[in-house]
C-alpha cells in the first residue's frame, strides 16, 4: 500500500491547480484599442469594347414555319458578319412559345433567335449592326471595359485606396498621439458598365440602315479598403 502514498497526496494537488482560473490577460493587451476603418477611391477606366445583341422574330402557325424563317435571317445575319473580322460573333439563346387564343387554344406560334456581337472596334461594330438592321431588330448594345483594361484599373484604383486608408489611419493616430499597425485588411473592387439599351420590336422595311452611332465613354472602377488598425505606443 506505500507504493500508492504518493499518489493519493498528489491527486488532490492536481485538482486544486486544474480548478485554478486561467491567468488574465495582460495589462497591455486588455487596454489595447481597435479601430475599424475604411477608405475608397475610383478611377476611370476607357469603354474600349463594344457588345450589342441582335435578334430574329417571326410569328406562323407552325413551329416548323418559324424555323425556316427565322433560321434563314440568323443564316444571312452570320455571312454579313464573318466579313467583319474584327467582330466576334457567337449564337444566343433561341426561344419558341404558343400564342393562345380564347379557350386556352394555342392559334399561333412565335419564335425569337439571338446573335451576340462584341468587338474593340466600335466603328465596325456599328456599321455590322447598321447592315444587320434591314432584316434583324437590336435588343442592347453597350460599351463596357474589356477584361484588360478593367483589371489594369482595378489594380490602380485599389494601390489609391490602400494609400488613403494608410493616410486615414496616420490622422487619428495622430490626432491621438499614438501610433498604429494595420491588424487586418479586405479589398472589394468593381464597377458597373454602362448600358446602352436599344430596344426594337422589329427590323427596319428595307434598305440599309445608317451606321448606329456609338459613345464609348468611361466606367468608373472604384476599389474599397476596409480593415482594422491597433494604437500603439
Amino acid at each position: 500500500m506505500t507504493s500508492f502514498r504518493p499518489l493519493l497526496y498528489t491527486t488532490p494537488l492536481l485538482l486544486m491547480l486544474l480548478a485554478m482560473p486561467a491567468p488574465a490577460a495582460s495589462s497591455a493587451e486588455a487596454m489595447t484599442t481597435t479601430i475599424d476603418l475604411s477608405a475608397e477611391a475610383a478611377r476611370p477606366a476607357a469603354n474600349d469594347l463594344a457588345r450589342a445583341s441582335v435578334f430574329a422574330e417571326a410569328s406562323g402557325e407552325t413551329p416548323s414555319e418559324l424555323a425556316k424563317r427565322v433560321n434563314s435571317l440568323i443564316s444571312d445575319a452570320l455571312k454579313t458578319a464573318k466579313s467583319y473580322s474584327s467582330v466576334k460573333t457567337q449564337s444566343g439563346t433561341t426561344h419558341t412559345s404558343p400564342i393562345y387564343a380564347k379557350g386556352n387554344r394555342i392559334e399561333a406560334w412565335r419564335m425569337r433567335s439571338e446573335l451576340t456581337l462584341e468587338s474593340r472596334d466600335s466603328a465596325a461594330l456599328s456599321e455590322l449592326l447598321g447592315k444587320l438592321q434591314s432584316s434583324l431588330g437590336v435588343a442592347n448594345l453597350m460599351m463596357l471595359p474589356s477584361p484588360e483594361t478593367r483589371q489594369q484599373v482595378e489594380s490602380e484604383a485599389i494601390i489609391d485606396a490602400i494609400a488613403a486608408f494608410k493616410l486615414r489611419a496616420k490622422t487619428i493616430a495622430d490626432a491621438l498621439g499614438t501610433g498604429y499597425r494595420i491588424k487586418q485588411l479586405s479589398i472589394n473592387s468593381g464597377g458597373r458598365p454602362p448600358g446602352r439599351p436599344m430596344m426594337r420590336s422589329a427590323a427596319m422595311d428595307s434598305g440599309d440602315a445608317a451606321a448606329m452611332p456609338i459613345e464609348a465613354g468611361e466606367t468608373q472602377v472604384q476599389a474599397t479598403i476596409s480593415g482594422q488598425i491597433v494604437l500603439t505606443e
